[in-house]
């Protein structure tokens, strides 16, 4: 007897822990929301009325969809370098982009104010090792500046011999395995290597023959910014359309066959529709069987045949519009004029000079960022003996027929001056006497 008077009597049942799993899956109790029973002790009604379901409305709700947007921000430090390398690996474009602005960005040859140290300080150049496999300035300069556009920082360091103390080599390493503080000065670091913990992070003992240089870092950080930020999330729409191009092409490229047998009303040719059926598709599978080997085979059959090529009444999605413009994003984070990536797109020769001179203001930029590290490089090779400029060849992505004629027409102007110059010198001694 439950809690209730006898009138309104109710069951109450305990489930015994040794009683079988199928009896408890008998024993359906429904919970009250005002009963009050000790513990252990489960309401249930006997006699209940039945609920009508509730009608069915006619809204449907859909799966809910999650932006995507913003997937990238989870990713910091070690995990964001690796996704710009594998970013990198599967957007040709972009690699294609940053190669060729390091290519663009042009040699360059230091020059000491010394005459004496300039042969040495050449044939260091033509000759230092880098790396394992690399040799000469130049390729350390190319593998630095690829990782500062990848990756926002760039990490080198200078290989002197402990025991000459000469400079014997430099080397290029990934950014994030350093970690940078600020030393007992403003001016000064600290670089420590990462280790598992922070616990295990090792400091440098050679701090002047590090090599560190960001790519335009936020107010108050030593890290730099990648030119990629911003591009995984358009990058991942740009592949996710190429994959369903491809599976797109997969399924109506290879061109597949229905083929229906419609059997007439007469009832002897129903009878054997079931036989008929299977001996079609077996002449038919032997003959697309025989066409890949090169052996073409007609398709000869009695009645009502039917062969249509499986959606040939649907087209294609035309993709044109909104790979251009996702391309037309990555070009403008990457600075790089469409045409020297292959991309025609319709552009004048005017406006083709007006990207090439943005081109060359962003090169000059690049320069900019790497020469402190060229010219501690020399003036660590000598020894602090001389001082250390560098020179870079002029950008050069004009006509060479453009450029001759501009410097004809600079020479003209300026002899023109000069002969204005001269008649106004004499008018003015006329004038005097």
């Amino acid at each position: 007897q439950g809690t209730r008077p006898r009138h309104g009597r109710h069951a109450v049942f305990c489930l015994h822990g040794g009683m079988p799993e199928r009896d408890r899956q008998l024993l359906c109790p429904v919970r009250r929301k005002n009963s009050a029973l000790k513990g252990g002790e489960t309401s249930m009604k006997w006699f209940s009325k039945k609920k009508a379901p509730a009608p069915m409305g006619s809204i449907l709700q859909s799966t809910p969809r999650f932006s995507e947007s913003g997937w990238c921000s989870e990713f910091y430090g070690l995990e964001e370098q690796m996704l710009y390398g594998q970013l990198r690996a599967a957007v040709p474009v972009i690699d294609a982009a940053i190669g060729k602005i390091v290519r663009l960005t042009g040699d360059f040859r230091l020059v000491c104010d010394s005459r004496r140290f300039q042969p040495q300080l050449d044939a260091f150049v033509r000759e230092v090792p880098v790396g394992l496999t690399g040799q000469s300035l130049q390729c350390f300069a190319d593998s630095y500046l690829d990782s500062l556009l990848t990756y926002g920082n760039a990490l080198g360091e200078m290989l002197v011999d402990p025991r000459t103390g000469v400079l014997t080599g430099l080397q290029t390493a990934p950014p994030h395995c350093v970690h940078i503080r600020q030393g007992s000065s403003v001016s000064s670091r600290e670089y420590w290597l990462m280790g598992e913990s922070a616990s295990e992070m090792q400091r440098i003992a050679h701090p002047e023959r590090i090599l560190f240089t960001a790519l335009n870092p936020p107010a108050g950080q030593p890290y730099g910014i990648s030119v990629l930020r911003g591009l995984p999330a358009i990058s991942r729409i740009l592949l996710r359309i190429y994959e369903c191009i491809g599976q797109n092409y997969d399924r109506m490229g290879n061109v597949r066959y229905a083929v229906t047998y419609k059997p007439s009303g007469d009832p002897a040719e129903r009878a054997y529709a079931g036989e008929r059926t299977r001996q079609i598709a077996k002449e038919w599978s032997e003959g697309m069987r025989a066409g890949t080997h090169g052996e073409i085979r007609d398709f000869v059959c009695a009645g009502d045949v039917d062969i249509r090529v499986i959606g040939s009444d649907n087209a294609l999605l035309d993709t044109e519009v909104p790979v251009r413009q996702l391309l037309e994003q990555l070009i403008a984070k990457l600075s790089i004029p469409p045409f020297l990536l292959g991309l025609n797109w319709s552009t004048t020769e005017r406006m083709s000079t007006q990207q090439a001179d943005i081109l060359t203001s962003e090169l000059e930029y690049y320069r900019r960022l790497l020469e402190p590290a060229l010219r501690r490089i020399g003036t660590a090779f000598l020894r602090l003996a001389a001082a250390v400029s560098v020179v870079w060849s002029n950008i050069n992505l004009q006509d060479e027929t453009e450029l001759a004629q501009a410097r004809l027409w600079n020479a003209q102007a300026e002899e023109i001056e000069q002969r204005l110059a001269a008649n106004a010198a004499a008018t003015g001694k006329e004038s005097f006497s």
